[in-house]
């Protein structure tokens, strides 16, 4: 089937998406392999998130995609191969980049690379056209290697199956969302429990949830019993979790020190390059504090505002899916608008 573009309306218009689970040996080398046979038992009898951040992006890709009129194909390679002069977006890991053979005109991302020094020369190859970023931070980190080649996306946030959860009855002023990666011990003495004191010290009451130990069905009910989200995360690129909450209308609280945390970074670069844990943020969703020792002062000032902030309506404003389709579809088919122009 030969894939014709009309730009003038995105019903009809096809995007062909590939993704390939991102994959690493984490105890010994060829690990992962072992991984691809026990995941499908482990899945069936564990209850908690079964699909990663590199998943959830390339699914909330392609809902948003479909829900404003594109027909998305996935990992549809006869018919990339039947049309190759047509766009392809390549979602996932560095492995879906080391496999592709085909020669269309390819965008890559989100999700791809943890930073560019990993594949600093991405661009001599020259089917890749663009590289897909989340955050801000992530866009300028990007930058500095593929200048002129990053554009900006976010994945979008489904207000309704997330809804306002204000009326709710509360029994718990903070939900703390521990997501704190790296050195966890260490942070949780000097970080996560004296946040802990000083909400008790206060009379406030508190429940936590840690990252990767709950399922949807789960954190709708602590977010639904919750006035308020204390969120604990090194850096995030989008940060799906506290943006559901401020769709469930909790205003949120952010440990946001400023930095990327990962060490990788020191394979590549001289300094830590700055980075949010919340990177798509305002004055309406809440407040953010750097450490333990300025908590207390931000947290006077987030009690004293709450009443004015409205997490909600800014998820519904500025991470809604329409947007989210228009961004990535404006990216995908620019190849196909620059040919247009050079014909003309």
């Amino acid at each position: 089937m030969r894939l014709n573009y009309d730009p003038t309306q995105a019903a009809g218009n096809h995007v062909l998406l590939f993704y390939k689970h991102y994959e690493v040996d984490r105890f010994v080398p060829g690990d992962r392999y072992l991984k691809r046979i026990v995941r499908p038992l482990y899945n069936r009898f564990h209850s908690g998130p079964k699909v990663n951040g590199f998943g959830v992006n390339f699914e909330m890709l392609c809902r948003g995609l479909t829900e404003a009129g594109y027909i998305v194909h996935r990992n549809d390679y006869a018919r990339a191969r039947e049309n190759s002069d047509y766009p392809v977006g390549l979602v996932g890991g560095p492995a879906l980049i080391d496999s592709w053979r085909l020669p269309n005109p390819a965008i890559l991302g989100p999700t791809i690379y943890d930073q560019p020094g990993q594949a600093p020369r991405l661009f001599d190859e020259p089917r890749f056209r663009s590289y897909i970023c989340l955050a801000d931070w992530m866009y300028d980190l990007f930058e500095t290697t593929y200048r002129g080649r990053c554009t900006k996306w976010y994945a979008g946030i489904d207000a309704e199956a997330w809804p306002d959860l204000t009326g709710q009855p509360k029994d718990v002023d903070f939900l703390i969302y521990d997501k704190v990666r790296w050195d966890h011990d260490q942070y949780a003495e000097t970080l996560i429990e004296p946040l802990r004191r000083e909400l008790d010290r206060r009379g406030l009451t508190h429940d936590t949830i840690r990252y990767l130990g709950h399922d949807h069905a789960t954190f709708k009910r602590q977010l639904a019993r919750s006035r308020n989200l204390l969120f604990l995360c090194e850096n995030e690129t989008q940060g799906i979790a506290y943006q559901e909450a401020m769709a469930s209308g909790l205003p949120v609280l952010a440990w946001d020190r400023g930095y990327w945390a990962d060490p990788q970074w020191r394979d590549h670069l001289e300094a830590p390059p700055l980075a949010s844990s919340v990177p798509f943020f305002s004055d309406a969703c809440g407040e953010r504090f750097v450490g333990a020792e300025d908590f207390a002062q931000t947290l006077d000032l987030f009690l004293s505002r709450r009443p004015a902030y409205r997490p909600r309506d800014y998820v519904i404003q500025n991470l809604n899916f329409g947007r989210s389709a228009a961004l990535y579809a404006e990216t995908y088919f620019a190849p196909i608008a620059a040919r247009a122009a050079l014909a003309a």
